[in-house]
């Protein structure tokens, strides 16, 4: 099967090498109020999983805002700012780290105008940038021209007789390579099926849930309940296989209780897709889960008890003398809800890393089917097989020391959600070091504990270390180990060699107090094409031309988990000059070099900054405007490859690399 997958990302790639993408199409109309008032309306159709920004963003630190920008005239003044409608989303963005208000399927900007002579046009240009969850596209413009007497003119090519577009190749005085005739012909499969990571997204959250539904049966409100309720079915009106389908329908029933409480995010889910995302990524709701987390952590640690409110326990106890398989189902419920001050903490780290997941809903319900599905089971299965209870361990002290050691993990998820508040509001107060600093102390404090030199409020006295405790001891005393190494720094890069365990976990080790990071891994890159075209030539080698984004996520991964392995780092650092062109730098040109240019597809498009420069080099060069894309190429500008996406496989990537070597010495 590896094979057909294989030659699946092949075609996919190949399909999506040369696309120019377009996805979000705009109108441009009017309303007439009264002979001197009207109403300029900006109607965008945005393609489903793109989005485009408002024009009222806290910062410019992020994604480039939405923006109308009116010529010179003296005929008409607009009146307020332009209001905004459509399908609205403000929250935290994970892909710029910081808040943002944008727009999907549809957004309207409407403008209040009072015109002195409707017979004059209004023209000018719209500004916007559109991203989707791996990329994002270089700001684009689209011209308009509102004549007030007649129709609305949409998409009007703005037409300057005083500058007239010159061609790409003229403006960068470099020759345009032939995409169909690279020097060598290497296959590189660059992307990913999307369905494919979604399965697997949803498989792993099964998963997790299952490991925490695992976890939450060796803690003693759970764990002592399976030899009752087995004994309970098994010796019921002496019908053992009566028993044994009852045990199994009242496992079915403990799955389905943690199904239904997926229900209701899938009520949002349906009523606005990116609720869920607003919710995981909002920095109050992340800061409210660093609290919630330090009490569950607390509670586990045994300073207090956390219970549900006793009526609802009270009624679902009494429920269960109905009977029948209501009754089971009440049996159930009573389980869920008198065990909740173990399994809610390990349920809610649950629900806030499904939130902040892809998937919205349907990933929620695959983590609860995992977390059902474990408590279930064993109910099940030890009264079909009730000899299998003896190999049950005793209930005793151990199963306070293990709620004890989830509540150093439950501590160290809430400094997690912190981080990411941190992250978004640049307050520099969990960085890299601070972060790693306070999770030893927790491993550092968790491994004491298990050396029984730490004492909580309901831990047995400790006679001897049992062999399981001696295992866990060793293995967070690692990882403390390990995390100490967080502090090590990468000689080749020159920064904090990133630790893949906490990934997804500990912040970017270039949000660091000592060791911030410039270029990528401390390469020695030029972000201008011409200067290092001309070091390119005076060294005699090949050139990696890196079109990025400030805001592309699939960029950092290359960045961060593929460059720095060897060989890669090596062959990029000696045998490449790295020219980075951010396409979404919000810089301004020179006035010299803020002109207008032809586009390959017809029109112009007036270059105003340096992100303009470089995105229009790549979609006039190379026939798309997609991020990450690599090109190998001469300092002349012969292409040595087949340019590429994204690459996450290290040794596909070095394969790319030596493939472009091969063909340079071949040029020379």
């Amino acid at each position: 099967m590896r094979w057909i997958y294989a030659i699946a990302l092949m075609i996919y790639s190949f399909s999506m090498s040369a696309q120019i993408y377009n996805p979000v199409q705009w109108e441009f109309e009017f309303q007439k109020i009264d002979d001197s008032n009207y109403l300029l309306i900006y109607s965008a159709t945005i393609e489903e999983g793109w989005k485009v920004y408002s024009q009222y963003l806290e910062t410019d630190d992020g994604p480039v805002r939405t923006g109308i920008y009116y010529d010179e005239a003296s005929h008409y003044i607009l009146e307020g700012k332009g209001i905004e409608t459509g399908h609205k989303k403000e929250g935290y963005d994970p892909v710029f780290d910081m808040n943002v208000i944008s727009f999907s399927e549809e957004m309207i900007i409407t403008q209040a105008i009072k015109v002195t002579d409707p017979e004059l046009p209004i023209t000018g240009f719209l500004e916007f940038m559109v991203c989707d969850d791996e990329k994002c596209l270089p700001p684009a413009e689209e011209y308009f021209s509102f004549s007030l007497n007649d129709a609305t003119v949409p998409k009007e090519e703005k037409k300057n007789e005083e500058s007239i577009g010159i061609e790409a190749s003229s403006y960068f005085n470099l020759n345009k390579p032939n995409l169909d005739e690279p020097i060598n012909q290497c296959e590189v499969v660059s992307s990913v099926s999307n369905a494919t990571n979604k399965d697997k997204g949803w498989l792993n959250i099964f998963l997790l849930g299952l490991i925490g539904g695992l976890i939450a049966l060796l803690t003693p409100c759970v764990f002592p309940m399976i030899p009752l309720t087995v004994s309970y079915f098994t010796k019921k009106e002496g019908n053992q296989a009566s028993g044994v389908g009852q045990a199994f329908l009242y496992g079915f029933f403990i799955l389905l209780v943690y199904l239904v409480i997926s229900i209701p995010f899938h009520l949002m889910d349906s009523i606005n897709p990116d609720i869920l995302n607003d919710i995981s990524t909002n920095i109050w709701l992340n800061i409210g889960f660093f609290v919630v987390f330090l009490f569950f952590a607390f509670s586990f640690f045994g300073f207090y008890e956390l219970t549900l409110p006793s009526k609802w326990t009270n009624k679902a106890n009494s429920a269960e003398g109905v009977g029948g398989v209501l009754g089971i189902f009440f049996m159930a419920l009573t389980l869920a809800l008198v065990s909740f001050s173990c399994t809610g903490p390990i349920l809610g780290s649950l629900l806030a890393g499904a939130l902040t997941a892809d998937g919205g809903a349907w990933q929620l319900t695959a983590g609860m089917a995992g977390f059902g599905t474990a408590l279930a089971l064993p109910f099940g299965l030890f009264a079909a097989f009730p000899s299998w209870m003896k190999s049950l361990p005793k209930s005793g002290g151990w199963l306070n020391s293990v709620k004890v050691v989830l509540g150093f993990l439950e501590l160290a998820l809430a400094f997690k959600f912190l981080s990411n508040a941190d992250l978004v509001k640049k307050w520099g107060l969990l960085k890299i070091e601070p972060f790693l600093a306070i999770w030893i102390v927790i491993f550092l404090g968790l491994t004491l504990y298990l050396f029984g030199k730490i004492k909580f409020p309901h831990d047995s006295p400790l006679k001897k270390l049992s062999v399981g405790r001696w295992g866990l001891s060793f293995i967070s005393l690692a990882f403390t180990v390990y995390l100490i190494s967080g502090f090590r720094t990468d000689p080749q890069t020159q920064s904090y060699r990133p630790l893949g365990l906490l990934s997804g976990l500990a912040p970017p080790v270039c949000y660091s107090i000592w060791k911030p990071c410039d270029c990528p891994q401390d390469f020695n890159c030029f972000k201008d094409l011409e200067t290092g075209l001309a070091y390119a030539k005076s060294v005699n080698k090949p050139i990696l031309l890196d079109f990025t984004g400030h805001a592309c996520v699939n960029c950092r991964k290359m960045e961060e988990h593929v460059w720095p392995e060897e060989p890669v780092y090596r062959t990029i650092k000696e045998d490449y000059v790295l020219i980075s062109l951010y396409v979404d730098e919000k810089i301004a040109l020179p006035e010299s070099e803020q002109i207008m240019v032809e586009k390959i597809n017809g029109g112009q498009r007036q270059l105003k900054t340096v992100g303009n420069k470089w995105s229009h080099f790549q979609t006039e060069y190379f026939q798309t405007n997609a991020q990450p894309y690599y090109v190998l190429m001469s300092a002349e500008g012969i292409l040595l490859t087949p340019p590429v996406g994204y690459v996450p496989d290290v040794e596909e990537y070095q394969d790319f690399l030596a493939c472009g070597l091969q063909a340079f010495e071949t040029l020379k």
